[in-house]
């Protein structure tokens, strides 16, 4: 289900489109190690979002550059002269990163094979602000009061700002505004996306959402992704609730940080952008399943070394929360089907629900508690007791769930954990003492969706799967905890 390569280097999603049918994953790779070197295009695409197919090294770097993250889109109308209306050409929008010199631009490279072989465009680079970390851009159709036009939003890094341009051909670009500095200015801003949705499906009630993953400073610790709601009339985005001014000399508490918006509340979620050639209400994010404090130390199996791997594929929307529009996620699979449930009551003592979690599963858990009590749910990797799973405690006084992930025995082979990987994250909740959540397991992750979809807590677990469900209350008694066990048909 979660995508990684066969071998050697994944990061960042890039290119995400869809074409004839498929969707079209592109993603930083280094086709040569395991290492964050030669920055290169891999290439997989998927009919379903849940069988991929890995494809040859899509963009390879050059002598001169490497390929920085970006974004493809499919030039339809062949503005671009790139491809022909009978056979229109995918184009993709890159980071051009030189080897020679501190210096960073955006270049094209083009598919007239169905996204298989690409050349670069020999007019490279199309835009140039003379920076060394003008980066990431993310391209899209704006069809709007303002006319119709392609725009392109990317980052001054270092400055924590959003950048956007306009162009009629993909070529040739003029500026339009910037945003920021504002909200989480903790690390450097990459990776922006710029979309429309309509809140709660109503047409006529239609948001722009920004996102900007920065490194480090995210609501976990190091990698974040946060997001913003507001309007974009074709030239600028204007914020409905502006994020304060954020100042990099100073650290935000905490408190600070949960006012404003996440993607996701876990340490392993970075990154992520949305396909284009999708309708608005199939909006689809996919991230990196990592985190830069430890990506690189990772261990790798001698067999077939290879490092990194992406989240599930997450369909986007908008629902009012609390009086204003915040993202609500589901992961985008096909039905699952039961195949268990566990129920108990009136719990007062440590005691094991299910011994029998497949390797690839969703869990449906709902924990009512008594009020003001706790509760610990252990996801243990061995069937027993789970010493060494994920802990996850919900704290019904202070609606707060916390994930622990201890620091695994060291694996057979491939090498220790290092030791940043060990931690804890914690997420504030609506309040009460029941709670109803999703919990994705596959292949040593953990995806946990609570409050609907608004809020999502990610991370990798440090075993290959979880085979265990243990329940461990605290104080008091544990009302109910009903868990159904689904998995994918198709798997």
């Amino acid at each position: 289900m979660h995508f990684r390569t066969r071998r050697n280097w994944l990061s960042d999603p890039n290119g995400l489109v869809v074409h004839r049918g498929r969707h079209h994953l592109f993603f930083q790779h280094n086709p040569d190690g395991v290492e964050h070197r030669e920055m290169s295009w891999g290439h997989a695409s998927s009919a379903d979002l849940v069988h991929w197919e890995e494809h040859p090294v899509a963009i390879r770097a050059t002598p001169q550059i490497q390929i920085y993250s970006g974004s493809a889109v499919v030039d339809h109308a062949n503005a671009s002269g790139l491809g022909t209306a009978d056979s229109p050409a995918l184009v993709a929008v890159f980071t051009a990163s030189a080897r020679d010199r501190a210096h960073q631009a955006q270049a094209l490279a083009y598919s007239t094979a169905e996204g298989l072989t690409w050349r670069l465009y020999e007019g490279n680079p199309v835009l140039d602000r003379g920076s060394s970390d003008f980066r990431d851009p993310k391209v899209f159709r704006y069809e709007g009061p303002a006319g119709s036009y392609w725009v392109m939003v990317a980052v001054e890094a270092h400055e924590r700002r959003v950048v956007l341009y306009r162009s009629d051909d993909l070529l040739a670009w003029s500026y339009l505004s910037s945003y920021g500095p504002r909200g989480a200015v903790g690390g450097v801003w990459e990776c922006p996306d710029l979309f429309p949705l309509a809140v709660d499906g109503a047409a006529d009630d239609v948001r722009w959402v920004l996102l900007i993953s920065l490194c480090p400073g995210g609501i976990a610790g190091g990698s974040g992704t946060q997001y913003v709601v507001g309007d974009f009339d074709g030239v600028t985005f204007t914020p409905d609730d502006p994020p304060p001014v954020g100042d990099p000399r100073l650290a935000p508490s905490r408190e600070q940080l949960e006012r404003l918006d996440w993607l996701d509340h876990g340490p392993d979620c970075y990154a992520g952008v949305t396909f284009w050639g999708l309708a608005d209400a199939d909006r689809t994010l996919i991230a990196w399943m990592s985190k830069w404090d430890y990506a690189r130390e990772l261990p790798v199996s001698e067999a077939a070394p290879q490092r990194g791997r992406m989240t599930l594929p997450r369909r986007l929307a908008l629902t009012r929360h609390a009086g204003r529009p915040v993202l609500r996620q589901e992961v985008a699979a096909p039905p699952t089907s039961p195949v268990a449930r566990h129920r108990v009551r009136d719990l007062t003592a440590p005691g094991t629900v299910t011994t029998d979690l497949p390797a690839s599963a969703r869990l449906d858990v709902r924990l009512e508690l008594e009020a003001g009590t706790s509760c610990s749910l252990v996801l243990g990797a061995d069937g027993s007791d789970g010493a060494d799973g994920i802990v996850l405690t919900y704290d019904a006084a202070a609606s707060r769930v916390r994930i622990e992930r201890p620091l695994p025995a060291p694996p057979a082979a491939g090498g220790e954990i290092p030791a940043s990987f060990a931690g804890a994250w914690t997420m504030p909740l609506d309040g009460g003492p029941a709670q109803s959540w999703t919990l994705w397991l596959d292949d040593g992750t953990l995806e946990l969706f609570a409050d609907d979809g608004t809020r999502v807590l990610t991370c990798l677990t440090g075993h290959e799967a979880a085979s265990s469900l243990r329940c461990e209350p605290g104080p008091g008694a544990v009302v109910s905890l009903e868990a159904v066990v689904s998995t994918l048909a198709e798997l």
